[in-house]
């Protein structure tokens, strides 16, 4: 059970350590990483009952739709609003990369109680393609997310609820075509492949720049402090 555990939650940790040591401004509060990482995986068990119940009534009687579609909208829905309710407007939310934080944050709370109770369903055997797969998915539909609500945050007014919406719409896209790739039963092998890769890019690039706004920010802030 120990070993279960500890290979679950490793691939969810090893990401977060990743973005969380690319920040080479001011260090994020652990506590407050934690407590969004704790929300994202309290909120699998609403999400898990709200699925279950829609699939046991036949809401959506296409699979495609609710493996796709619902279930992309539903996971990164709740994963929003959990970023703008409890983060967006916290104090220690204080430049553009704490986004990219909060959002894999968030995002592998999810994934890592997920990642728990598959390996605890259908063993070890998963583990490793899991990790490529849905844990890392996960983390990068997070930073996507992050990167949006840390612009929408640090942006003129204007701009602001467009940035909010692209923190939800952004995510949701590139979850919903994951799913639907991996619907694709003869092809999904051929096509995840490319979009892992794409997706790890488009990831890794709103890091970069998540980055460079944050330093521009401290710059002019530094600059302030001296006149």
């Amino acid at each position: 059970m120990i070993i279960l555990l500890t290979v679950a939650i490793a691939p969810g940790l090893a990401l977060f350590s990743y973005f969380y040591l690319r920040k080479q401004i001011a260090k994020e509060p652990s506590r407050t990483l934690f407590h969004t990482f704790i929300y994202g995986a309290t909120m699998t068990f609403p999400i898990m009952f709200i699925q279950h119940v829609f699939e046991e009534e036949n809401i959506f009687p296409n699979e495609f739709f609710r493996n796709a579609i619902f279930t992309s909208w539903i996971e990164e829905f709740f994963k929003w609003l959990i970023l703008l309710i409890a983060i967006y407007k916290h104090v220690e939310f204080e430049d553009a990369y704490d986004g990219i934080l909060y959002g894999a944050s968030v995002s592998l709370g999810f994934a890592t109680v997920e990642n728990i109770l598959y390996l605890f369903t259908f063993g070890l055997d998963t583990a490793f393609l899991r990790a490529l797969l849905p844990v890392s998915s996960h983390a990068l539909f997070g930073v996507v997310m992050g990167y949006y609500v840390g612009r929408a945050k640090f942006t003129t007014v204007a701009n602001r609820k467009g940035m909010l919406f692209f923190a939800f719409f952004a995510p949701f896209i590139l979850h919903f075509i994951y799913n639907g790739i991996l619907g694709v039963n003869d092809l999904s092998l051929y096509l995840i492949i490319p979009f892992m890769l794409f997706l790890w890019w488009f990831g890794l690039t709103r890091v970069k720049y998540a980055h460079t706004f944050a330093m521009q920010q401290f710059r002019k802030k530094a600059q302030m402090k001296i006149k």
